[in-house]
């Protein structure tokens, strides 16, 4: 009596194989290939299935099972010093994600029929409400609104609902940043140098928090350096760096030290300064 197959019975090659393994009660991670290839061989010779595409998945596992079971044939080279790897060890972990989504697929599918034997109550106005509840005409609601319309309106909505997550940044605008000039970063730097003569360069951007100042401010000070305005040392890397000016002081200051001893009021020093990024030096 010929035996002949179904395959709807299976969704693929991976499909009958572990239905082969299953059925024979074997541990999938120590397939016994040569008996498994037997039987997955004859269900293919058996198959009414007249599917080019589909018969070909099937051949393709077919001619890979045959390779398996050619290769565990062979003679194994002695080679102590490397483990032999086993041909069965791609096929298994196909055969264990493919187990892993199947039981996914079985949980969700009874989730469903679940679901199925679930009954919801539409939501209904009381009877006490519904007699002060006025109703209404969608026509005459809907009467004149256009698809711009809709589109404003529903921008509206999302604006609000982002608002809601995000109830901080909702408030500010756009901050757009303004440009930082290379020239002016050099004067200013330029100014707070002559001003301070030496100082460090974490003092400088004390409060500088913009990363594009910073970095303006520090191109500026290379320009410098390569002219000889300032002098810059560091002893160790990613360390902060020690800047000196190498001009003398600029016109006025002598005077207005003497302006400051005569009136009484005291130098604070370039310590208790940082540079700002604005030209001004800061308290």
């Amino acid at each position: 009596m010929e035996l002949l197959y179904k395959l709807e019975r299976f969704e693929g090659p991976l499909d009958l194989l572990l239905h082969l393994i299953e059925k024979n009660k074997v541990n999938i991670y120590d397939i016994p290939i040569a008996e498994i290839t037997d039987q997955y061989m004859d269900y293919v010779n058996h198959m009414e299935e007249r599917d080019l595409d589909v018969v070909s998945e099937f051949l393709v596992m077919a001619a890979t099972l045959l390779d398996i079971k050619a290769r565990m044939l062979l003679p194994k080279e002695e080679t102590p010093e490397e483990e032999e790897e086993d041909p069965r060890a791609e096929l298994v972990a196909r055969l264990l994600e493919y187990k892993t989504f199947r039981l996914m697929s079985s949980e969700l599918k009874d989730m469903e029929l679940d679901a199925d034997k679930l009954f919801y109550r539409e939501p209904s106005i009381p009877r006490e409400v519904a007699q002060y509840e006025q109703p209404v005409d969608l026509d005459s609601l809907l009467s004149g609104i256009t698809l711009l319309d809709l589109q404003r309106v529903f921008e509206a909505v999302m604006k609000r609902q982002q608002d809601k997550i995000d109830p901080i940044r909702s408030r500010f605008g756009t901050i757009k940043k303004e440009p930082v000039s290379l020239e002016e970063t050099i004067s200013q730097v330029l100014e707070y140098a002559r001003a301070h003569k030496k100082f460090s360069f974490r003092q400088m951007l004390e409060k500088k928090h913009d990363r594009n100042a910073v970095v303006v401010t520090f191109l500026a000070l290379l320009e410098l350096m390569k002219v000889g305005k300032i002098h810059l040392t560091q002893e160790h890397p990613f360390e902060d760096m020690r800047i000196e000016t190498m001009e003398m002081e600029a016109p006025g200051t002598e005077h207005t030290k003497e302006t400051r001893a005569e009136t009484g009021q005291e130098d604070s020093g370039p310590a208790e300064e940082s540079f700002d990024g604005t030209g001004e030096e800061n308290g």
